[in-house]
């Protein structure tokens, strides 16, 4: 089967063009991270680059990279931006992704703390995280 063209320049349409609506809400999310990240007087504001590479045994399956922008105040985050995917063996991707998350102290020593995430794509992907922290 024969994929379709478009008539002014007959090229080939990707097959998986995320809807408008994806791409607007995309919009709108990096445009809430950058004015918090410019106007939060008691939030300081940052960069975080990183990657994440998976494994299966020994074979290794792709790395994720985020570029986030983000911005924290006392025991809270929230960043978020592109995540260029590279799978192994295939094409990569660039989607969306962040995060937001904190911690609180409950005494000098113990803190408890959480984490939730999202990446965008064919189907979104959401993840969750918490857990204790004790300081010897």
């Amino acid at each position: 089967m024969q994929e379709p063209r478009t008539a002014k320049t007959n090229v080939s349409k990707p097959k998986n063009k995320p809807p408008t609506y994806l791409l607007n809400m995309k919009s709108i999310i990096i445009a809430s991270l950058l004015v918090a990240a410019g106007g939060a007087a008691h939030a300081g504001p940052y960069v975080n680059v990183e990657t994440n590479s998976g494994f299966v045994g020994s074979d290794y399956t792709g790395s994720a990279t985020d570029v986030h922008i983000g911005v924290e105040g006392n025991g809270w985050y929230l960043q978020g931006g592109p995540a260029l995917l590279a799978p192994d063996n295939a094409d990569g991707e660039v989607e969306l992704s962040g995060k937001a998350g904190g911690s609180y102290g409950i005494n000098e020593a113990l803190s408890v703390y959480g984490e939730v995430s999202f990446l965008t794509g064919d189907t979104n992907s959401y993840g969750t995280k918490a857990g204790l922290k004790y300081n010897f």
